[in-house]
């Protein structure tokens, strides 16, 4: 079996099928492994999440915060934004089929010896921990707690990680730095507005780039941050989103020797 690690798709299914195509990708012998953000801004968020979901066990995924936020939809816990490309979804006949399933899916995931997360893991997180927690929401998910967990998803407080916290503040915080992360301090404070890596204040600084941080050995596959257009972040590191719906590419990683793949975008 070959596994392959696949960045933001974010409803631009062509050219997923097309990166596949030319890698001869089989589902009865072959894995796609997303880093999230399946759905949302491009044309064909309905079709890409039933390509997926049809995968079967030849998909995996974790969930990222624009999968998050068709979910809050979902559960009349949020509007669309008039940036949302979620309607065709919403009203499909397969719909509760299709979330149900989407509702299944971790925000943490490890195959092998890589770790599978949308947005990245704190400096001062452990792999164990960041684990742990992140098996928290996910049971809180896939529980009769979820609505609960919809209607507190969203905010950008409390920015610091206590273990002490409870509840759906709690769920807020692991979800907005599995999910959402860009910048943190060296001892976790989230800074939720920068997207530019050089723009960021001090003493915040991209969540890999901190020389204390506690998964550094780990091997971490990411997506959601597309102006890092797929840079080198160091070691053990493998940033995927590099924008497609943005003009830029879609990108693929083939597990075993990191090799990636490519397919750009085409000028309109």
């Amino acid at each position: 079996m070959t596994q392959y690690a696949v960045g933001d798709i974010q409803g631009c299914l062509d050219p997923l099928l097309q990166l596949l195509e030319r890698l001869n990708f089989d589902p009865s012998r072959d894995q796609l492994i997303s880093v999230g953000d399946l759905i949302n801004r491009g044309p064909k968020s309905l079709e890409t999440l039933r390509f997926c979901y049809q995968l079967g066990d030849a998909f995996k995924m974790v969930l990222g915060n624009h999968d998050l936020h068709l979910l809050a939809i979902s559960h009349g816990i949020r509007q669309p934004t008039n940036k949302d490309s979620l309607d065709d979804i919403l009203a499909a006949p397969d719909a509760d089929i299709l979330l149900g399933w989407l509702q299944q899916q971790p925000l943490l995931l490890t195959i092998d010896d890589y770790q599978f997360v949308h947005a990245g893991i704190p400096p001062m997180w452990d792999l164990q921990q960041a684990q742990s927690l992140a098996s928290e929401v996910t049971a809180v998910l896939q529980s009769d707690r979820s609505g609960e967990y919809f209607e507190a998803m969203y905010g950008n407080q409390p920015a610091f990680w206590d273990h002490n916290l409870e509840g759906p503040t709690r769920w807020r915080v692991i979800t907005n730095y599995l999910t959402r992360m860009r910048f943190c301090s060296a001892d976790g404070e989230l800074e939720l507005e920068t997207k530019d890596r050089d723009q960021a204040p001090p003493p915040f600084k991209p969540w890999f780039s901190h020389t204390n941080r506690l998964t550094s050995k780990n091997k971490i596959v990411f997506g959601h941050w597309a102006s890092l257009q797929g840079r080198d972040c160091g070691n053990n590191l493998f940033a995927l989103d590099t924008g497609y719906v943005w003009g830029g590419s879609l990108r693929i990683m083939r597990l075993g020797d990191n090799q990636y793949f490519h397919q750009q975008a085409v000028p309109s």
